[in-house]
């Protein structure tokens, strides 16, 4: 599989011909000018992880890509009405989208402060031919999974959460190759401190990488 990071959790996922987008957000890069999508998951309703303003000429360049999200930011892009009609992927509930079979799991976001209300956050999970989790994206949470992943892409900074956090959850997920997103949230010196730290602490067996921005990477 192929995957480009488009800066913070915008992520472009592609095998055997299938383009997955995943989080085109207001801190991402890159993604205006993609053509040729076969879908756009959403995994939760902040604007780092769903642009309302760049999102409908997305929609509109790629009329053939289905688009789920989670329940709320299903109803809130419907309500709007400027980028397509929206549909619901739940917790259990899978699509068929060319050679992948997305997943929804998990449910909420991360507690960003006892205050603040939970709000609804999907996680997707990838499957392939001959490869049940292939690839995994929390959007804003540390759900873990329960089953064997390839690929995670780990938030690996946000204001929801400290180092020990991410490296815990790499630890409970256990992937082959890891890498972070999320990290548009810190300074360069910053992230290169959560990069060093998850690195050096991953598991046995698990790679943690930093991808080059916009560039196509085989893991």
């Amino acid at each position: 599989m192929l995957f480009t990071h488009l800066e913070h959790s915008c992520v472009l996922v592609e095998h055997d011909g299938t383009r997955v987008l995943f989080d085109p957000g207001t801190f991402s890069v890159g993604f205006e000018g993609l053509t040729g999508l076969d879908a756009i998951l959403v995994t939760h309703q902040h604007p780092d992880h769903v642009d309302p303003e760049r999102l409908p000429d997305l929609v509109t360049a790629n009329p053939d890509a289905i688009r789920y999200a989670d329940p709320q930011t299903a109803a809130q892009l419907n309500d709007r009405g400027d980028a397509g009609t929206w549909s619901v992927i739940g917790p259990g509930e899978l699509v068929t989208v060319g050679a992948f079979t997305v997943r929804g799991t998990g449910g909420r976001h991360a507690v960003i402060h006892p205050e603040l209300p939970v709000i609804d956050n999907i996680s997707y999970v990838l499957d392939v031919d001959g490869l049940p989790g292939a690839f995994c994206h929390p959007g804003d949470s540390l759900y873990i999974p329960f089953e064997r992943i390839d690929v995670l892409a780990i938030p690996a900074a946000a204001p929801w959460l400290k180092i020990s956090e991410p490296v815990d959850y790499l630890r409970a997920v256990n992937p082959r190759i890891a890498f972070g997103i999320h990290q548009a949230v810190q300074s360069d010196a910053g992230r290169a401190v959560h990069n060093t730290r998850l690195a050096e602490m991953a598991p046995a067996g698990t790679a943690y990488r930093t991808l080059p921005l916009g560039e196509a990477v085989e893991l």
